[in-house]
């Protein structure tokens, strides 16, 4: 297994430790073993090595004392960033994009998601033609392949955006046959929800136990790349199609998010969403507003949704209460707490969900519009929560 130094600067950012946490957790995901974490503060990054000459000669003497092979920055990089840093410390360096890249192209299992994952990093690589894309020579053996007085760095700008444009026309296709699925959905007057929420938050689980799938869910990030239906039959409702979504995350590059928009297309089309939140989680917080985000970026932000806050097992204080369905002062449903793991409160989502479709989700409030709904930030705070 590969050794490997993170990097993470302090910006001033409220959530710095979490999004290290997270990157330690991406590291491993991702298959290396992370051996020394390299910390420091500033205001702004460094134009030419982005955390300076100081803390990068620290950043080398840990490479030689550790035997890093890999160093993995919390943060985009510039592509001359990215060239300086390997010149300086003769060592591969990532990026969070990367990283987050490699992770999705081992991940991907179905073809129209591993064509997502292949155009988001050609579309990555582009701007780091100089050192990165030199494998299409590799592999079609470069002669014959340049065109008349074309250097080796045009040719590959070439081939790669003939890539590209090969991708997106295949892409295309595949989004039109959801659409043509979709619409043959909506006349059937069959209700779509899908599940949304951050990376990890329990979606595939909670997917499994509504719909006895075996859709694949682990302990890990991205465990879910391939949006995965199944129709749900909620009684006096009749049936619904649930969706499993791939998991959002802070700074979830932008080349996945235009990628991977044929998938998030079950999400945008949804006539309701399941906002599954982790709520063992010190940053669920933060990590609502990055999925909120994310949303609002794909055009799926007045969809109205529910929120569902996951694991509650895991937290003594929610575990005490119960499952249980919040509502605001207007009787709508706000928040369900329950265990997708154990299976308990499931029985109150589906109810929740079945007053939603008979009330047309009319009864639901879209992210835009809904208020804060008591986010509890400490668990102490629950009990007074509950008394209000």
């Amino acid at each position: 297994m590969t050794n490997a130094a993170l990097v993470g600067i302090d910006f001033g950012k409220l959530d710095f430790e979490a999004s290290l946490q997270e990157l330690d957790l991406l590291t491993q995901s991702a298959g290396a073993r992370p051996v020394v974490t390299i910390t420091g503060r500033r205001h702004s990054p460094d134009a030419k090595l982005f955390i300076g000459s100081g803390k990068a000669e620290e950043l080398r003497e840990a490479i030689a004392e550790f035997d890093v092979e890999l160093v993995i920055f919390n943060h985009a990089l510039t592509p001359g960033q990215q060239r300086n840093l390997e010149h300086l410390l003769q060592r591969r360096v990532v990026d969070r994009t990367s990283l987050i890249l490699d992770i999705f192209a081992q991940r991907a299992k179905s073809h129209e998601g591993k064509l997502q994952v292949e155009l988001a990093q050609l579309q990555y690589l582009s701007t780091r033609l100089v050192r990165a894309w030199t494998h299409l020579e590799r592999q079609k053996g470069g002669i014959g392949l340049r065109g008349p007085g074309e250097t080796q760095l045009e040719t590959d700008r070439r081939l790669l955006g003939e890539r590209v444009k090969s991708l997106k026309i295949r892409l295309e296709k595949l989004q039109r046959q959801h659409d043509t699925q979709r619409r043959a959905r909506q006349r059937s007057g069959t209700m779509s929800i899908s599940l949304v929420g951050y990376t990890n938050a329990g979606k595939s689980t909670l997917f499994n136990a509504m719909t006895k799938a075996n859709a694949y869910a682990a302990d890990q990030l991205f465990a879910t790349l391939d949006t995965t239906s199944r129709r749900v039959y909620l009684g006096d409702v009749g049936n619904i199609v649930l969706s499993d979504t791939v998991g959002f995350i802070r700074e979830l590059p932008h080349q996945l998010v235009a990628a991977f928009r044929a998938t998030l297309e079950e999400t945008v089309h949804a006539d309701m969403l399941l906002h599954v939140v982790d709520a063992s989680s010190q940053v669920r917080k933060e990590q609502m507003a990055e999925v909120n985000a994310v949303l609002a970026e794909i055009d799926a932000a007045d969809i109205p949704q529910i929120l569902v806050w996951n694991k509650i097992d895991a937290v003594p204080e929610l575990a005490a209460q119960g499952p249980r369905i919040e509502r605001d002062e207007a009787g709508r449903v706000t928040r369900v707490f329950l265990s997708a793991r154990t299976g308990h409160g499931l029985d109150l989502l589906r109810e929740a969900i079945g007053e939603a479709v008979v009330a047309g989700t009319g009864g639901l409030q879209s992210q835009h519009e809904a208020p804060d709904v008591r986010l509890i930030d400490r668990w102490d705070d629950v009990s007074r929560a509950e008394d209000r």
